[in-house]
Protein backbone atom coordinates (compact mmCIF):
# COMPACT_ATOMS: atom_id res chain seq x y z
CA UNK A 1 0.00 0.00 0.00
CA UNK A 2 1.37 3.42 -0.98
CA UNK A 3 2.17 5.91 1.76
CA UNK A 4 -0.36 8.77 1.36
CA UNK A 5 2.28 11.30 2.46
CA UNK A 6 4.34 10.33 -0.59
CA UNK A 7 1.63 10.70 -3.21
CA UNK A 8 1.56 13.59 -5.61
CA UNK A 9 -0.92 16.45 -5.46
CA UNK A 10 -2.42 18.67 -8.16
CA UNK A 11 -0.46 21.60 -6.71
CA UNK A 12 2.84 19.70 -6.91
CA UNK A 13 2.08 18.57 -10.46
CA UNK A 14 1.41 22.19 -11.49
CA UNK A 15 4.74 23.22 -9.95
CA UNK A 16 6.55 20.34 -11.66
CA UNK A 17 5.05 21.30 -15.03
CA UNK A 18 6.06 24.94 -14.53
CA UNK A 19 9.61 24.03 -13.48
CA UNK A 20 10.11 21.55 -16.29
CA UNK A 21 8.89 24.04 -18.90
CA UNK A 22 11.24 26.72 -17.55
CA UNK A 23 14.26 24.44 -17.06
CA UNK A 24 14.33 21.76 -19.78
CA UNK A 25 17.31 19.96 -18.18
CA UNK A 26 15.18 18.86 -15.20
CA UNK A 27 14.09 15.21 -14.96
CA UNK A 28 11.37 13.47 -12.99
CA UNK A 29 12.28 10.70 -10.59
CA UNK A 30 11.62 9.17 -7.21
CA UNK A 31 13.14 9.88 -3.78
CA UNK A 32 12.17 7.77 -0.76
CA UNK A 33 9.19 6.58 -2.82
CA UNK A 34 7.86 10.08 -3.51
CA UNK A 35 7.77 11.86 -6.87
CA UNK A 36 10.66 14.30 -7.26
CA UNK A 37 12.48 16.52 -9.71
CA UNK A 38 16.19 16.06 -10.36
CA UNK A 39 18.91 18.28 -11.71
CA UNK A 40 22.06 16.59 -13.02
CA UNK A 41 20.75 13.31 -11.57
CA UNK A 42 20.37 14.65 -8.02
CA UNK A 43 17.02 15.15 -6.30
CA UNK A 44 16.22 18.80 -5.57
CA UNK A 45 12.53 18.81 -4.65
CA UNK A 46 9.64 16.42 -4.23
CA UNK A 47 6.01 15.99 -3.29
CA UNK A 48 5.45 15.18 0.39
CA UNK A 49 2.37 15.27 2.59
CA UNK A 50 0.47 17.73 0.38
CA UNK A 51 3.39 20.15 0.30
CA UNK A 52 6.77 20.23 -1.37
CA UNK A 53 10.12 19.31 0.14
CA UNK A 54 13.09 21.34 -1.13
CA UNK A 55 16.84 20.78 -0.73
CA UNK A 56 18.07 24.26 0.17
CA UNK A 57 20.99 26.10 1.69
CA UNK A 58 21.81 29.57 2.95
CA UNK A 59 19.20 32.31 2.79
CA UNK A 60 16.71 30.19 0.83
CA UNK A 61 16.85 27.52 3.57
CA UNK A 62 16.31 30.11 6.33
CA UNK A 63 13.47 31.78 4.41
CA UNK A 64 11.69 28.46 3.85
CA UNK A 65 11.94 27.51 7.53
CA UNK A 66 10.45 30.86 8.57
CA UNK A 67 7.20 30.08 6.72
CA UNK A 68 4.38 29.06 9.06
CA UNK A 69 4.02 25.27 9.06
CA UNK A 70 7.36 24.59 7.35
CA UNK A 71 9.68 22.09 8.96
CA UNK A 72 12.79 20.06 8.36
CA UNK A 73 12.09 16.91 6.34
CA UNK A 74 12.03 13.73 8.42
CA UNK A 75 11.25 10.96 5.92
CA UNK A 76 11.47 8.21 8.56
CA UNK A 77 9.20 10.04 11.01
CA UNK A 78 11.59 9.00 13.78
CA UNK A 79 12.97 12.40 14.76
CA UNK A 80 15.94 12.30 12.41
CA UNK A 81 15.37 15.24 10.05
CA UNK A 82 17.52 15.88 7.01
CA UNK A 83 19.04 19.28 7.75
CA UNK A 84 19.19 20.57 4.15
CA UNK A 85 15.62 19.57 3.26
CA UNK A 86 12.58 21.70 4.18
CA UNK A 87 8.90 20.76 3.75
CA UNK A 88 6.85 23.79 2.74
CA UNK A 89 3.06 23.35 3.03
CA UNK A 90 0.56 24.14 0.28
CA UNK A 91 -0.48 27.30 2.16
CA UNK A 92 2.76 28.81 0.83
CA UNK A 93 2.58 27.50 -2.72
CA UNK A 94 3.19 31.04 -3.99
CA UNK A 95 6.79 30.65 -2.72
CA UNK A 96 7.33 27.26 -4.36
CA UNK A 97 8.62 28.50 -7.75
CA UNK A 98 11.36 30.64 -6.20
CA UNK A 99 12.27 27.86 -3.75
CA UNK A 100 12.36 25.39 -6.64
CA UNK A 101 14.73 27.67 -8.55
CA UNK A 102 16.98 27.87 -5.47
CA UNK A 103 16.88 24.09 -4.96
CA UNK A 104 17.75 23.48 -8.60
CA UNK A 105 20.59 25.99 -8.52
CA UNK A 106 18.95 28.37 -11.02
Amino acid sequence: MANPKKTSSAEYEALADEVMSEYPDIETGSLFGMPCLKSAGKAALGSFDGGVVFKLEGDAHATALELDGSELFDPSGKGRPMKAWVVVPVAHQDTWPSLAAAALGH
